[in-house]
C-alpha cells in the first residue's frame, strides 16, 4: 500500500475535486465518518458545512485541511468493506479517529485505491500537527496495515512502478483510445517526481516518449504571455492531436511556476551523475556506430534514450541523453562538445544538407526516381526525401540554400591584344 498525504489550500478544493469525479462516473463516496447521515445521503453542501463549522473554530489556522490517497497493487481485489476498513484503521492511526471523514472510492485509474478527506481543526478548536505525518505516523500505519490487511507492501509498488514507466514497457498514450486527461495524469505522475530535468526541452524529451508534450504556444499568444501551460497528446509523427489539458486542471498542478521550482532543484542534483553518462557514452563511441540509429540502438542497451531534435527541413540540431539508470536528463552540449549533435554526426558519419541522410546526396540527380535509388529503402532516408525533393524541385528564388561550387560565377577570360 502506498499512502500519499496532500495539504490543499481549502476544504472546497478538495471536495471539488472528488465530488467532480463523482459526477463524472468515476468514483463514489464510500463511507462518511462522525456524520449525521450515511455516505450516499449527504449532498455537497452537508459535507462541506461539517468540515466547516469545525475549520471556523480556528480563524488563524493556515492549514486546516488533509486529503489523503491510499493506492493497493494492480492485482490486489479488495472490495468496498475492506476499503473503509483499511481507511478507518489508517486514520485512527495517525490520530484522525475522532475527526469527520469522507471515503471516496476512484475507479479511474488501473489499480484500486481511495481519497480521504478530512479537517485536521479539533472540536476544542486546536490543531492536529501535520508536520512530519507522513515519514513518522503515515509510515508506520502503512507498514502494520500492510501486513494486518495482507496488502502489497509498498516497496514492491514502487519497484513495479518504476518498471512499468520503462520506455520499452511503457504504454504510450493513444488520443481515442483511453481517457486523455486520466491517461496524461498517470504519465505525469510517473514522470515528473522521478526525473531529473533542467528545462522545459528536457522535460519534453521524456514525455516525447510517452507520446505527450508541455505546450507553453506561441510567443505572441495568450498562454505563453500569462505563463499558462497545457499538456498535448502527440501521434507517431510527433504531432499534437486532440483537446490541449491545462496543467492547473490537473490535480497535482504541474503548473509552468512548479516545474520551474524542479528546474532549479534537478540543476543541482543532477550534475553528480554526468560522468556516468558520458562513461557509457564513451563506451559506445569506441565501437564506432556506422549511423546515429546504429548509435540510438547501442544506448538503449544501457537503458539510455536517445531524443534527436530536428527543424521542420529535418535538419539535427540537438541531442537529448535520457538515462533510465539515474533518471537524469541532459543535452548532449552540456555534457561535453564531443556530445553535441555535431560532433556526434560527424562520428557516424552522418552528413547533413537539407534532411538527415547517411550518406551525401547527389545534388545533380532531379528525378524522383533516380533520387530514389540512390538513397537506397532506408527508412529514415524515405521519410526525410519529400522534404528534400521540394527543396530541389522548388524555383530558384525560393532555394534557401546552394552550395558554393553551384553559385560561384564562371568568369570570361580576357583576350590578349598584345
Amino acid at each position: 500500500m502506498v499512502a500519499k498525504i496532500t495539504i490543499p489550500n481549502s476544504i472546497r478544493r478538495a471536495l471539488n475535486y472528488n465530488e467532480q469525479k463523482m459526477k463524472e462516473g468515476k468514483a463514489e463516496c464510500i463511507y462518511a465518518h462522525h456524520f449525521l447521515k450515511e455516505a450516499k445521503q449527504l449532498n455537497f453542501y452537508e459535507k462541506l458545512r461539517r468540515f466547516q463549522l469545525l475549520i471556523d473554530l480556528n480563524k488563524r489556522a493556515t492549514t486546516n485541511t488533509i486529503h489523503i490517497s491510499l493506492n493497493f497493487g494492480l492485482v490486489e481485489k479488495i472490495g468496498r468493506e475492506k476499503l473503509v476498513g483499511v481507511a478507518t484503521a489508517y486514520m485512527e492511526k495517525i490520530g484522525f479517529g475522532e475527526q469527520p471523514y469522507l471515503v471516496y472510492q476512484h475507479l479511474d485509474a488501473g489499480h484500486p485505491h481511495i481519497h480521504i478527506v478530512s479537517t485536521n481543526i479539533q472540536t476544542n478548536g486546536k490543531r492536529i500537527s501535520l508536520h512530519n505525518i507522513g515519514r513518522n505516523q503515515s509510515n508506520t500505519a502503512r507498514k502494520e496495515l500492510e501486513i494486518f490487511f495482507n496488502l502489497q507492501k509498498a516497496e514492491e509498488h514502487e519497484k513495479l512502478t518504476s518498471e512499468e514507466i520503462r520506455p520499452i514497457t511503457a504504454q504510450k498514450l493513444t488520443y481515442g483510445k483511453s481517457a486523455t486527461k486520466r491517461g496524461i495524469t498517470n504519465v505525469l505522475d510517473a514522470v515528473l517526481p522521478r526525473y531529473k530535468y533542467a528545462s522545459l526541452t528536457e522535460l519534453n524529451a521524456i514525455l516525447k516518449l510517452y507520446n505527450l508534450t508541455a505546450d507553453r504556444g506561441k510567443e505572441q499568444g495568450i498562454i505563453y504571455q500569462k505563463r499558462g501551460l497545457v499538456y498535448r497528446v502527440l501521434d507517431e509523427k510527433g504531432n499534437k492531436i486532440g483537446v490541449p489539458i491545462k496543467a492547473s486542471s490537473i490535480y497535482s498542478k504541474p503548473t509552468l511556476n512548479y516545474l520551474e521550482k524542479k528546474f532549479s532543484e534537478n540543476e543541482i542534483l543532477k550534475q553528480k551523475f554526468r560522468k556516468n553518462i558520458k562513461t557509457s557514452i564513451d563506451w559506445i563511441l569506441i565501437k564506432s556506430p556506422k549511423t546515429l540509429q546504429a548509435f540510438k540502438l547501442a544506448l538503449e542497451k544501457e537503458k539510455i534514450s536517445l531524443v534527436v531534435r530536428q527543424n521542420d527541413s529535418g535538419i539535427v540540431y540537438g541531442l537529448t541523453y535520457i538515462d533510465h539508470n539515474t533518471k537524469c536528463v541532459f543535452n548532449g552540449s552540456d555534457i561535453g562538445k564531443e556530445y553535441s549533435a555535431k560532433a556526434i554526426l560527424e562520428k557516424c558519419g552522418v552528413e547533413q544538407y537539407f534532411g538527415l541522410f547517411e550518406k551525401p546526396v547527389d545534388l545533380k540527380i532531379s528525378a524522383r526516381n533516380s533520387m530514389e535509388l540512390s538513397l537506397g529503402t532506408n527508412k529514415e532516408q524515405s521519410r526525410a526525401l519529400p522534404n528534400l525533393l521540394e527543396v530541389i524541385t522548388a524555383s530558384s528564388d525560393e532555394l534557401q540554400y546552394v552550395p558554393y561550387e553551384l553559385r560561384k560565377k564562371t568568369k570570361k577570360k580576357r583576350k590578349f591584344n598584345g
